[in-house]
């Protein structure tokens, strides 16, 4: 789902382009509405890179696509556990990619819609550099227990990208 018509248009090429058409529906539309054109717990999982800044926190970006992809401007991160609430079935997951620094807040918001953080990497750009971003998974109506996976580094000591991250695109080919 993608609110944005440019970006639904880019996500359906890159489906077509990857030839995953049969694995990969697109739909241009506000995730908050996904209940009323989805049956309730019908996906496993949902995945999420939501806008992660404060409407009054730093610079908003001009380009009004960026700036909604990047400021919570039209939806939280509460939003999207509001819906996944509804989309998901017991013991369903939700994957976010959210920043370091608003940690506490992706926590709370999973909790109040019912789900317990289960698996929590920490993504850093560089090998003693600081996290900046997050990958939290949860499942809903998990127990308590939260794995921290080893630190995620996107590129090497010489700049190129880590072994980890070539292993990502290495898995979607």
């Amino acid at each position: 789902m993608e609110i944005q018509p440019e970006l639904a248009e880019l996500a359906q090429k890159n489906v077509d382009e990857n030839h995953f058409g049969e694995l990969i529906e697109i739909h241009r539309l506000d995730f908050r509405e996904a209940a009323s054109v989805f049956e309730a717990g019908s996906f496993d999982l949902v995945l999420s890179n939501p806008p992660y800044r404060k409407p009054g926190a730093g610079r908003i970006n001009p380009d009004r696509q960026k700036a909604v992809a990047r400021h919570e401007l039209t939806a939280t991160v509460t939003d999207v556990f509001e819906a996944a609430r509804r989309l998901v079935p017991t013991g369903g997951r939700v994957a976010i990619v959210y920043p370091a620094t608003r940690l506490a807040n992706l926590f709370r918001s999973a909790l109040d819609q019912g789900f317990t953080p289960k698996r929590l990497t920490i993504i850093h750009s560089y090998p003693g550099g600081p996290g900046r971003l997050v990958h939290l998974e949860c499942r809903k109506g998990g127990g308590e227990e939260l794995k921290i996976e080893p630190p995620f580094y996107i590129y090497d000591e010489q700049g190129r990208y880590s072994h980890a991250m070539l292993g990502l695109y290495e898995d979607v080919r």
